[in-house]
């Protein structure tokens, strides 16, 4: 069992790290999950994350001070948005339901990102 976890940790860090530079998959939860899979699975695994010189400060801020640095949040937010309004007007351009979908998701991930204090 532990490999599976271990595995499905690998997986999880890989979207996260995908996810710093394509906006639509969410960095923070995948690394979340990343962690509490390693938890459960190595201890090696969990200790190199917590310490990463990137991932760790990201994971730190998110779990204990629920915080992003301003300008993570407005990268964040302009990259999301960018990428969400090409889709709308450039690859799904005729089907309302799905621009709606786009919308959506943006807006609840928008209001997520807000709702983080801010570190300067």
């Amino acid at each position: 069992m532990k490999i599976f976890l271990a595995i499905f940790g690998v997986i999880s860090l890989a979207l996260g790290i995908i996810g710093i530079f394509l906006p639509l998959l969410p960095t923070t939860p995948f690394l979340l999950l990343s962690t509490v899979l390693f938890a459960k699975s190595s201890t090696t695994m969990y200790n190199w994350l917590l310490n990463h010189m990137v991932f760790g400060k990201y994971i730190h801020d998110y779990r204990e001070e629920k915080s992003m640095l301003l300008k993570i949040k407005m990268t964040t937010l302009v990259m999301l948005w960018g990428t969400i309004l090409f889709s709308i007007f450039e690859v799904v351009n005729q089907k309302l339901w799905l621009q709606l979908l786009l919308v959506t998701i943006a807006t609840g991930v928008s209001i997520h990102i807000l709702s983080l204090k801010t570190k300067k």
